[in-house]
């Protein structure tokens, strides 16, 4: 299942006219690809990831992963098809406080299904021993540090074996040790699942784990060169 960005663009209504944010990004990625984006804040990198990930729409253009051309989708069939087919790391891990690290990573699953499922459970389980975390699933957020909490984030987002992995500053909160330990795990998983990965990051060592790095700049996409920087 390859993505397939062509002519992306988002604007944005002013008083002045429209401002334009994204200006005709296209983008191919295949499976097991992994891209860093960098650039500097308000140069569009975020609002790419988030239209390449179906939470926002674009003004025009159009994004396929696989046959699917994603916004001919009405609302909850893209609701649906994002949950199975995307998986999300942010920046803040958005745990829920009161489940413990394993009924987070099933928060997806039970979007849909509404209890748990045996296999899916058995999954869970397997990705937060991969993470380093299978001594504390019925640990609580609080009980667990930042580099810890973002494991956890990181296993939900791969809960349904999703094609495309995007990840926003997915270290930006971290010290030195836990943003390379995590900026680790996360190649290392990615490599494991065969997925597309997409990272938004300011962190240039991180972006280097990654095999293509490009930068963000005025709502274009294009090589990035650090020695010109």
């Amino acid at each position: 299942m390859t993505l397939a960005v062509t002519q992306l663009r988002k604007d944005y209504p002013t008083r002045s006219g429209p401002l334009s944010v994204l200006r005709g990004i296209d983008l191919r990625i295949e499976p097991g690809d992994a891209l860093a984006i960098l650039g500097p804040s308000g140069s569009g990198k975020s609002t790419l990831l988030q239209i390449v990930g179906t939470l926002d729409r674009p003004t025009s253009g159009s994004i396929r992963l696989g046959e699917q051309d994603l916004f001919e989708l009405g609302d909850r069939a893209l609701a649906r098809f994002r949950n199975r087919h995307i998986g999300f790391i942010f920046q803040d891990h958005h745990l829920l406080p009161q489940c413990t690290v394993l009924e987070n990573v099933l928060v997806p699953t039970l979007a849909e299904a509404g209890k748990r499922d045996p296999a899916l459970e058995k999954r869970a389980r397997e990705l937060l021993a991969r993470v380093g975390l299978a001594e504390r699933l019925e640990h609580r957020p609080a009980e667990l540090s930042g580099g810890e909490r973002q494991r956890v984030a990181v296993a939900r987002a791969l809960i349904y074996t999703p094609e495309l992995l995007l990840a926003d500053e997915p270290t930006g909160n971290l010290d030195c040790k836990s943003s390379q330990a995590v900026g680790q795990l996360l190649v290392e998983m990615h490599r494991q699942e065969n997925s597309m990965l997409i990272v938004v990051t300011h962190n240039a060592d991180l972006a280097r784990t990654l095999p293509k790095q490009m930068e963000m700049n005025d709502g274009t996409l294009a090589e990035w060169n650090p020695a010109g920087r």
